[in-house]
């Protein structure tokens, strides 16, 4: 284990991959996802306000009554405010970021969903040797993920696999800093037959 930290001090990881800033620490490796931007962040609470505003209007066209034809335009607001609720619920759920941590002195992945509401962020410890794989996905042409596999128990266990994404949105022009973490990730977790880790 010593060697392997004293490889990574010595060719530290890249500071950036995808949407994942990287930092090395005595011990350990972290990655976060970036934050969303100020805007994106206030989208679902625009959407949410947009949707009380439909759902006023609804009320008071109730309340007011009138003949059939008006009638219908309560009907359309609360549709229209129903549908900006789940758009809202939808964005918030992509404003998640993700935290992964490599701690080499007790040889576990820590991932961790981080949530903006309060007392929301899920953590999960995969021990290393509980990891099977260690994937670069293509979402799109000249777009990439990092996806870790394990398997709990051990990697002759009959749960099932499950997966996580490290990074996303990794750029063609990032070849060699994801074939670097890559490299990095694959020797950490003791994986062989990929070949392009050497192992």
């Amino acid at each position: 284990m010593a060697s392997f930290t004293d490889a990574l001090e010595e060719n530290p990881a890249p500071r950036r991959l995808g949407d994942v800033r990287l930092r090395y620490e005595p011990g350990r490796l972290l990655g976060e996802s970036l934050p969303p931007s100020f805007w994106r962040r206030q989208l679902p609470g625009f959407c949410l306000v947009l949707a009380a505003l439909c759902t006023a209007g609804a009320v008071v066209g109730v309340l007011l009554g009138g003949d059939e034809a008006v009638a219908s335009v309560p009907l359309g607001l609360g549709v229209v405010a129903v549908a900006l609720v789940g758009f809202a619920l939808q964005l918030e759920g992509q404003l998640g970021r993700r935290r992964f941590v490599l701690h080499f002195p007790t040889e576990r992945l820590r991932l961790e969903r981080l949530r903006w509401a309060p007392g929301a962020t899920r953590a999960e410890w995969v021990p290393f040797d509980e990891v099977t794989s260690v994937d670069v996905v293509e979402r799109a042409p000249g777009r990439y993920a990092l996806v870790v596999a394990w398997r709990p128990g051990d990697k002759d266990s009959r749960e099932e696999t499950r997966r996580e994404v490290l990074v996303e949105h990794i750029g063609a022009h990032e070849q060699e800093a994801l074939l670097r973490v890559w490299r990095l990730l694959h020797n950490a977790f003791g994986l062989r037959g990929a070949g392009l880790a050497g192992a």
